[in-house]
């Protein structure tokens, strides 16, 4: 019977029982086609791909169908971050949730602050941009840095542990705030961040936490999706974590105001390939989530 084993299957792996069973059925097919090949004399084994039993024949093609080649996995998991990322920079998501009724008074310190580090303190680190979040997670601020790589990313952060004023205005800054986080980022090779900019209106970070091991399928599937859109807007930088909580892809767009927005998305979908991209890339997501924000005065996005 193959409907328990499938029913087995799809409980355990969190496919739909339909595709376990299709893929019992094709196990089911070949083991049937391994068994005749074992019982048809031949010559002695020439490759140890030749010399596995059955079981174990079977069990490759049980790994094959659910997860995928060995070979590919074992290429792009030494490949993947050269494959997807431009290699030029490295940027950190800083996100700071600040204390409910000190937003202004926390503006004013990172607004003495963050210039002086771009000023005087590290030459290797541009500040991308510096918002507070008005629909989404409330009393929190983001930002963004690049880095000219990890090198400057470690020069950094040992000037600022022994910068007198760094510190001072640091641990000002530490008094106002509920809860910090940090995130090591690279950008996507076809999506570079863009340059410092006034636009006004606001801006939309979306955040995705992908299923293990999609990212690459996720790349290719947004490679087009993001020409679809830049036909209706212009995309300001996406980027995947390699430090903090990984498997996390941001993307991070302007508009004049909401309104624009909303408009700006449902005329995407006249696009030819974004309904694909759309239809590709939802079941590859295991949470999702949007801020609406407005940059701080001294952004270099705003």
């Amino acid at each position: 019977m193959l409907r328990p084993f499938a029913t087995k299957l799809a409980a355990t792996s969190r496919v739909p029982l339909r595709q376990a069973i299709a893929f019992q059925r094709q196990v089911h097919s070949s083991a049937t086609r391994l068994q005749s090949n074992d019982e048809t004399p031949v010559s002695p084994p020439a490759s140890e791909e030749a010399k596995k039993t059955l079981p174990q024949k079977a069990s490759h093609i049980v790994r094959s169908i659910l997860h995928g080649s060995e070979q590919v996995r074992q290429e792009t998991k030494y490949t993947l971050s050269k494959v997807l990322a431009r290699g030029k920079y490295v940027h950190e998501l800083a996100t700071h949730s600040v204390k409910p009724g000190c937003m202004e008074e926390y503006k004013a310190v990172v607004g003495e602050l963050y210039p002086l580090i771009v000023r005087n303190l590290s030459p290797g680190a541009k500040l991308v941009g510096s918002w507070e979040t008005d629909i989404g997670e409330l009393d929190t601020a983001v930002h963004i840095w690049e880095y000219k790589g990890y090198p400057a990313l470690s020069a950094a952060y040992l000037t600022y542990r022994s910068d007198p004023e760094y510190q001072r205005l640091h641990r000002k800054m530490l008094s106002l705030l509920r809860s910090r986080k940090s995130q090591i980022m690279l950008e996507f090779q076809f999506w570079p961040t863009h340059p410092p900019a006034s636009k006004g209106g606001l801006y939309e970070l979306r955040s995705y936490m992908l299923k293990s091991g999609t990212l690459l399928e996720w790349e290719q599937n947004w490679r087009i999706g993001v020409e679809c859109r830049k036909h209706h807007e212009v995309p300001m930088g996406a980027w995947f974590s390699q430090l903090g909580d990984l498997n996390q892809v941001h993307h991070l767009w302007q508009y004049p105001d909401l309104q624009v927005r909303k408009e700006v998305r449902e005329s995407a979908w006249s696009e030819n390939g974004w309904p694909e991209t759309v239809l590709n890339t939802v079941p590859l997501i295991q949470k999702m989530s949007s801020r609406i924000m407005l940059p701080m005065s001294f952004s270099s996005l705003k």
